[in-house]
């Protein structure tokens, strides 16, 4: 890059020999930068970003400079510029956050800010500049930036330059005088300032002309810089008395930088600076290859202060106005001008995983084919927000582009199926099998044949949870035939499956129904997994795992889970694998083997590592936060799942366990309504309320629930649905691990005599979740405190111990005398005891006390 624009400061006051140092500015800035986050917020053209790039390329720190734009508003596309970024900094630190992908959740974000941990260098001061954040709209972005600015480290400063006040909450910073501000005022240059800048141009004005110009103008730098331009242009015979034409100002500002700015600038300069205005990323790389010469990118010199090359981003940045300007000349270039742009800018970002801006340049190209392949590296399954985007892209396109590549037909059906179009699916499919049978047989035919049957095949599968029609597995056999004749080989991340809330996904009750669904996957599996390299592979076996869980036969169900296991990692089918583990967590928690599922917790992290896993994190804070709610640690849960305003961006086809750890959460919180308010699933076909298995686990549920409100009569009600749901199927598990509020529901049920289900019944999951709740006290022994001495409980009785170790599972007064079979005022006068001696205060604090001391651990 030329000398001249590397060392140039950014928006404005600055010409190629002058710049007007503002030493009040400086100092404002400096005293700012010792505060965790200072906001910058001034309208168009008061040069904010000016005034914090002139003073970060003089303050002695390591800087990130991030330049937002609108696009920044999808997720992923965010990330891709936020790594970018960091990168001019540590090209190491960029690489492990692209690896993690955008921090949707509490986990995710934790993971993140191991990096900065690890990476920050304590004794080196850091600025992170944040530009034209007013842009920035959407939730999951900006709930992002504001944990990440707002969580604190001692020697990093983060800088929000925006037109209006950022849409993050600052009020704790505030409060406690954290947060520095700068706001248009301060920014405005004072008329000693103006003159001075204007000396610098060996322009002396009269009093009169520089009262009537600082008049004008109010400080605003913008408008300024354009004063100074015109004064330039026309001098009077007497340097003390510039000519200044007030009206100058008034014209509309485009004129002005056309007759001020780009009057002696070439027409073929010109025309490479509207070709910039095009495209985001001006890396040094990108703009030489729009250019096509050298000594055109030279040229941009000539402008001044209006352009200038950004160390910080490794990018150029226009000014706001004038990018403006040029856009609005943008139909000065011809259509084939334009494509050849986009179809650069396309290239480099596809080089530099810039995938939503690459597939978004490449149809202004009207590159199709490089389309299609771009959106091909996407995940199978992409968040809404995204598959919306890529269908009006492809709305868009051209009839003919589905002529020349037939594959775009299975794309665009492909993006239906994600947003659940189902019937509009259906009907392209068998339009466009009909069309691709008929043309000549060929290579690229034959695939767009495979892609199409795969499509119609998990069209079929999707959709038979309620037409109950298995012969979906027919489409899966023909796509294994196309594959035969082409062997066209898939790649991650389209051949990794993404699994639903639960495997079987059944909505029939009737007996048999969940075997046939079950022989279907074992037919299709073989074929998929082959025709799609991998997918599916091990997804049979983890649903009979699944089925036999359900059923409490928890040896078969293992037995079926190593096989899913093992298979999965063989083939990368991480969803299946994460899957497995999580019904190997259940069985093991039901077993009271901690242990082992503390080793199962270290393959679950291995998981976090995988990159073609795009929904790892949000399944680990799932599968993770079921366990902790299970056993009443809630404090360990993902903050996303505690509350009802935030949810993960799975797509409504995979939505549906966190409904349950955030019913779990709030039981084991005793907030018993917000429990009963996350059990009210979202009507869909396809949510987990549309499966035998989910609509079983969440009755279940909501039984506990209404009773523990003191709703007997809704209480046995949803008990009567369970059960119902449950019979034909032999289910006994989702009752089972509600344990002590299961066994007390069912305790109230036989003694009211108040529903139809057999006693037998009723008799039998009290038996089994009594036996559960015993192996579900806290498993604190391994985190026991320092400094707890045994003496402590050496006196405590056997009795006191027995009435300990029911507290500590969470029974009642009356449950501890109905287990121990003494009265309620034993058991009182037994605690009270048991208190005197541990020195506690309440049953949490005689808990923690006997359990850091070991007296559960040979009592279970």
């Amino acid at each position: 890059m030329p000398e001249q624009l590397f060392h140039s400061n950014m928006p404005i006051l600055q010409g190629n020999q002058f710049y007007l140092e503002r030493p009040q500015i400086d100092r404002l800035l400096n005293s700012a930068v010792q505060s965790p986050v200072v906001t910058v917020v001034a309208g168009a053209g008061y040069g904010k970003t000016q005034a914090v790039y002139s003073f970060v390329r003089k303050y002695n720190v390591l800087t990130s400079w991030l330049q937002l734009s609108e696009r920044d508003n999808i997720g992923e596309r965010f990330w891709e510029n936020f790594t970018a970024t960091i990168g001019v900094i540590s090209r190491e630190s960029a690489d492990r956050l692209a690896k993690i992908g955008f921090p949707e959740s509490k986990r995710q974000f934790d993971r993140y800010m191991l990096i900065p941990r690890g990476d920050v260098i304590p004794n080196l001061k850091y600025v992170f500049v944040y530009d034209d954040f007013h842009l920035i709209q959407n939730k999951a972005v900006l709930r992002f930036m504001e944990k990440s600015i707002t969580t604190s480290f001692p020697n990093i400063t983060s800088i929000l330059i925006s037109r209006n006040e950022p849409s993050i909450n600052l009020t704790v910073l505030r409060s406690k005088g954290l947060l520095a501000q700068i706001t248009e005022d301060e920014l405005r240059f004072s008329r000693e300032e103006m003159i001075e800048y204007f000396a610098l141009q060996d322009l002396r004005l009269s009093p009169r002309t520089a009262s009537d110009i600082y008049s004008d103008t109010e400080g605003w730098a913008f408008a300024i810089h354009l004063a100074g331009l015109s004064l330039k242009n026309a001098p009077a015979a007497d340097p003390a008395d510039i000519a200044y034409v007030p009206h100058a100002l008034q014209l509309n500002i485009s004129k002005l930088i056309e007759s001020e700015i780009l009057s002696a600038v070439s027409p073929a300069l010109q025309k490479y600076l509207i070709k910039l205005s095009l495209v985001d990323h001006l890396s040094p790389e990108l703009i030489e290859t729009i250019a096509g010469d050298k000594k055109i990118v030279d040229g941009i010199a000539q402008i001044g202060s209006l352009i200038q090359f950004d160390v910080y981003r490794n990018a150029v940045k226009i000014h706001p106005l004038f990018l403006d300007y040029l856009s609005g000349r943008q139909n000065e270039l011809s259509v084939m001008e334009k494509q050849e742009v986009y179809a650069k800018a396309a290239r480099w970002c596809s080089e530099n995983n810039y995938k939503i801006d690459a597939v978004s340049y490449y149809e202004k190209s009207g590159d199709y084919a490089s389309l299609i392949a771009a959106i091909q590296t996407l995940p199978l399954v992409v968040p809404s927000q995204i598959a919306v985007m890529l269908l009006e892209i492809l709305d868009r396109a051209p009839a003919e582009m589905y002529e020349q590549i037939p594959l775009a037909y299975s794309v665009k059906v492909q993006i239906y199926l994600t947003l659940e179009m189902f019937d509009k699916a259906k009907a392209e499919l068998e339009t466009i099998i009909a069309k691709l049978r008929a043309a000549p047989p060929a290579p690229v035919i034959q695939r767009a044949l495979m892609a199409c049957y795969h499509n119609q095949g998990f069209l079929g599968f999707l959709t038979s949870t309620y037409t109950h029609d298995n012969s979906y597995v027919h489409y899966f056999e023909k796509a294994h035939e196309y594959f035969n004749l082409n062997n066209f080989e898939l790649q991650p991340p389209v051949t990794v499956v993404n699994l639903s809330s639960y495997i079987c996904r059944v909505s029939e009750t009737e007996k048999g129904a969940m075997e046939k669904y079950i022989a279907a996957l074992e037919m299709m599996v073989p074929h998929v997994s082959v025709s799609m390299n991998g997918c599916c592979y091990g997804m049979d076996d983890m649903a009979w795992a699944e089925l036999f869980f359900f059923k409490g036969d928890l040896l078969k169900s293992e037995e079926f889970i190593l096989k899913a296991i093992k298979k999965a990692r063989e083939k990368k089918q991480y969803e299946i694998e994460n899957r497995s583990l999580f019904y190997l967590v259940r069985i093991n928690l039901a077993r009271g083997n901690y242990d082992e599922i503390e080793t199962i917790f270290k393959q679950f992290e291995t998981q976090l590592d995988e990159g073609c896993y795009t929904n790892r994190f949000v399944y680990h804070d799932i599968v993770t936060g079921w366990f902790y709610a299970q056993i009443g640690q809630g404090d360990k849960l993902a903050s996303w799942l505690k509350n009802d305003f935030e949810e993960s961006d799975l797509n409504s086809l995979v939505y549906g366990q966190e409904i349950l750890v955030r019913a779990k959460y709030n039981l084991a919180e005793k907030h018993y309504p917000a429990a009963l308010a996350a059990l009210e699933v979202r009507e869909s076909k396809y949510s987990a309320g549309a499966f035998v298995m989910g609509k079983l686990e969440i009755k279940a549920h909501e039984a506990v629930c209404r009773y523990l409100l003191r709703d007997k009569e809704g209480a046995y009600q949803s008990l009567e649905s369970a059960w119902e749901l449950a019979r034909s199927n032999e289910f006994v598990m989702p009752f089972t691990e509600l344990g002590k509020d299961m066994r007390a529901l069912v305790s109230a049920a036989l003694k009211d005599n108040a529903t139809a289900i057999p006693r037998a019944w009723l008799e039998e999951v009290r038996r089994n979740a009594q036996a559960y709740a015993k192996k579900l006290y806290r498993p604190a022994e391994k985190q026991r405190p320092a400094g707890i001495a045994p003496a402590a409980v050496t006196s405590l009785s056997r009795r006191e111990m027995d009435v300990l170790l029911c507290l500590s599972r969470g029974l009642t007064r009356e449950e501890i005398a109905g287990d121990l079979s003494i009265s309620i005022n034993t058991v009182k006068s037994v605690i009270r005891g048991a208190y005197n001696k541990l020195g506690a205060i309440n049953r949490a604090d005689a808990v923690r006390i006997a359990t850091a001391a070991g007296i559960f651990e040979n009592n279970e």
